[in-house]
């Protein structure tokens, strides 16, 4: 008997499979902070053959995410454990063959079918616990995606807070950012099942969005601060400087991508 399924496990029906097929949609709020790092820190997290992006090398984006996603049949939204999840990723920027790249270095997500798509896209993705201020336009519990608008957001994994950011909004913006403005360079790797053998899985990709709306982006003044773990290493990114902070809902459909290396 055949079995079916994008991912394991794999069953007669494909019901169990953790993910669906693509095309994946994603509808979010963003909230990222941009600053300024030690570009020798950012070549220790790219592996060959990409090199530091040419222009503002040490540039980095953290970026905290409340989305909900769903496949093509759109039977998750209804069912919204299979739909909802939050997520904190951490992007620099990066050059393969004279482009430039944006690059996700480290990702924390606190759903298992988000982890399962990151296998498949070359995210990095861990586990982790996500918190961000949510925007509503009624009511004193949550502010306005307006000037004045005050957001906080946290990240922690395995029992320690990794950031925190607080960004208070001021005025419309043409950009959600920069650093994370440019298609995906990723890795999808997978070691041997061999000891010492050759990777059964290694490959260098390019995705982005195979269609992308947005509502008006916001900037505006941010703090950010990072905190050392013993198991992971985002602190080694320091903030040396502010370069800004968005607010922007978006609208996303992911649907593959192609193998550079």
């Amino acid at each position: 008997m055949d079995v079916r399924g994008f991912l394991h496990p794999r069953t007669a029906t494909g019901r169990s499979s953790l993910i669906p097929s693509p095309p994946w949609h994603y509808s979010g709020d963003l909230l990222t902070v941009e600053y300024r790092t030690d570009p020798a820190r950012v070549a220790e997290l790219l592996p060959a053959p990409l090199a530091l992006a040419d222009e503002d090398p040490g540039a980095v984006a953290v970026i905290w995410a409340d989305w909900q996603s769903c496949s093509a049949s759109r039977e998750e939204l209804l069912d919204p454990v299979r739909a909802q999840y939050k997520e904190c990723f951490v992007v620099v920027r990066c050059s393969f063959e004279g482009r430039t790249y944006s690059r996700c270095v480290y990702i924390w997500v606190d759903k298992d079918f988000a982890i399962a798509r990151g296998l498949h896209q070359g995210y990095p993705k861990k586990l982790g616990s996500i918190h961000q201020t949510r925007p509503h336009p009624f009511g004193g519990a949550a502010p306005r995606i307006a000037e004045g608008g005050r957001f906080g957001a946290t990240l922690a994994a395995a029992d320690r807070r990794l950031a925190e950011a607080v960004v208070t909004l001021r005025e419309p913006s043409a950009t959600g950012g920069f650093v994370n403005g440019h298609p995906m360079a990723h890795h999808r790797y997978l070691p041997s099942i061999e000891p010492g053998g050759a990777p059964a899985l290694d490959e260098l990709i390019e995705s982005g969005a195979a269609e992308f709306e947005a509502g008006q982006a916001w900037r505006g003044d941010a703090e950010l601060r990072l905190f050392e773990s013993p198991t992971e290493e985002l602190a080694s990114l320091r903030v040396d400087e502010i370069i800004g902070a968005y607010y922007r809902q978006v609208g996303v459909v992911w649907n593959g991508g192609r193998r550079l290396a």
